[in-house]
């Protein structure tokens, strides 16, 4: 199989190929919340294919905290078949780029506590972990508005960009 990789906004046509990434990707808990956060009209999403096949997926939305802007990488996954092949990591770069050529102020992510993978390859595209107290500094009282925005859930770690 080729190397070749598209990265690209999605289609109404990949809904479907995105929704079988969610149902292989993630826990059935959190399936419900990516399958309704994709399907909004909210943010973007983009999609990355290779020879046609979409190989994974980003969920990309931005918020205003005040007069600022800000963006998060809120759901990323790759086809099970396609993993450990970079794609995450070419995801989350494009994703960063986007959010930034948008005007995002900084760029957030948030993931499981446990899921060292999507950490290691948020750490590698430049992400750092923040603890509450560095977000209040950020944002004051307004971090609860954060932690909603970015749909902040229990047992996640926040990330941001560099």
């Amino acid at each position: 199989m080729s190397n070749e990789l598209l990265i690209r906004p999605a289609t109404t046509e990949d809904r479907t190929k995105i929704k079988e990434i969610i149902d292989s990707s993630f826990p059935r808990f959190f399936r419900f919340f990516a399958n309704s956060s994709v399907g909004s009209g909210d943010g973007k999403v983009l999609v990355s294919e290779n020879q046609g096949i979409i190989a994974g997926f980003a969920k990309l939305i931005e918020f205003n905290i005040g007069a600022s802007k800000y963006g998060c990488i809120l759901w990323i996954a790759v086809r099970p078949s396609f993993r450990l092949r970079g794609i995450a990591l070419s995801l989350t770069l494009a994703s960063l780029a986007c959010l930034k050529e948008d005007g995002a102020q900084a760029v957030f992510a948030s993931t499981q506590r446990r899921n060292m993978a999507a950490q290691a390859t948020l750490s590698e595209a430049g992400f750092e972990r923040v603890s509450f107290l560095d977000l209040f500094r950020v944002f004051g009282w307004r971090v609860f508005e954060f932690y909603g925005d970015i749909w902040f859930a229990p047992n996640e770690i926040v990330l941001r960009h560099k």
